[in-house]
């Protein structure tokens, strides 16, 4: 007799489903991903290992800028574009603060008017897990179940700022960072580590009156570049401009993802920085499981909470505590 409990889902029913292509099961399986119960934690591992050989095959695009840069209305037009094209599109975020505003893509969505409406689109925000980590690795999980439920293409926004902009970097295949037109001193203040992570800059706005704006922007981004060593040797990050409005140069924004995609393929860069990423994932995963275990396991929370009241008020240092933390998960 099965020891399942009822409000237990039956992964062999829900792999299947996925694997049919089926959005609410789907939701139902990113739901399970999320969830913070242990035995539906120890469910989605189940599932997730079930649909592993589904997986992988979808072009990953990280995507950030500003507020104010169009990221949702950009979005809304490459999707619509990728869905003419025939492909299957998932729009997922990470945001690191999910936990105080339940996720920006939640209003976002009334910003991509078409794709939230369209059947060949899921749209999904991050968990409301309060930290960063706990967000990227739900929406790495997220990722893969999309895969085996035969999306294509996966647009994964960052809605935080700062780190966040790394950890959806470090979970996709081409990195787009949008920018908006605008003079120098906006180009004076730009982050280095965000140019430098970028696969592509894309001057959005690129319509009407800003368009001369737009043009002069890119051509500043292109010498800024050039004093910046690329992430690959194999691919030197182009900049264009375009318009979300109008949907000019959403096409060309595209084709250069796929330029990009041929080009580590070749080189056998893409496979190599996709092994990276599986092994940089499991250790994450890691590292929540052992901070879960702090937090969860009674046996360990007492000895913890009498630890910080110690290093708190000077009894015990850092160090030390922290060494007899490491030897309470032996």
């Amino acid at each position: 007799m099965s020891s399942r409990s009822p409000a237990q889902p039956n992964t062999t029913v829900l792999a299947d489903d996925l694997r049919a292509g089926s959005r609410a099961a789907l939701a139902r399986a990113i739901t399970l991903v999320e969830s913070r119960r242990a035995d539906h934690q120890a469910a989605a591992r189940e599932l997730v290992q079930a649909v592993l050989p589904k997986t992988g095959h979808a072009i990953r695009v990280g995507i950030t800028g500003s507020p104010g840069v169009g990221k949702s209305t950009t979005i809304d037009a490459l999707g619509m574009h990728l869905i003419a094209q025939g492909h299957k599109v998932a729009v997922l975020a990470v945001d690191p603060s999910s936990a105080r505003t339940g996720g920006s893509i939640l209003g976002d969505k009334t910003r991509m008017a078409r794709l939230s409406h369209d059947e060949h689109a899921f749209i999904r925000p991050s968990p409301s897990s309060g930290t960063l980590g706990g967000v990227a690795a739900k929406t790495r999980e997220a990722m893969l179940l999309c895969e085996a439920a035969g999306v294509d293409v996966i647009l994964v926004e960052t809605v935080g700022i700062g780190q966040s902009e790394t950890a959806v970097c470090d979970m996709t295949d081409f990195f787009l960072a949008l920018m908006l037109p605008g003079g120098g001193d906006e180009l004076q203040g730009i982050k280095k580590g965000l140019v430098e992570l970028a696969d592509m800059i894309a001057i959005n706005k690129a319509d009407g009156d800003n368009l001369k704006r737009a043009n002069i922007t890119a051509a500043d981004y292109r010498g800024a570049l050039h004093l910046l060593a690329p992430r690959s040797e194999h691919w030197h990050p182009p900049v264009v401009t375009y318009s979300a409005m109008t949907g000019t140069g959403i096409a060309e924004l595209w084709q250069k993802v796929l330029d990009h995609r041929k080009a580590m393929i070749a080189s056998g860069e893409f496979a190599a920085r996709r092994r990276d990423q599986q092994v940089k994932w499991m250790w994450t995963m890691l590292e929540q499981r052992l901070m879960a275990r702090l937090r969860t396991d009674p046996s360990i929370r007492t000895k913890v909470k009498k630890l910080e009241t110690d290093v708190a008020e000077g009894r015990v240092a850092p160090a030390l505590a922290a060494e007899q933390l490491a030897e309470l998960l032996t």
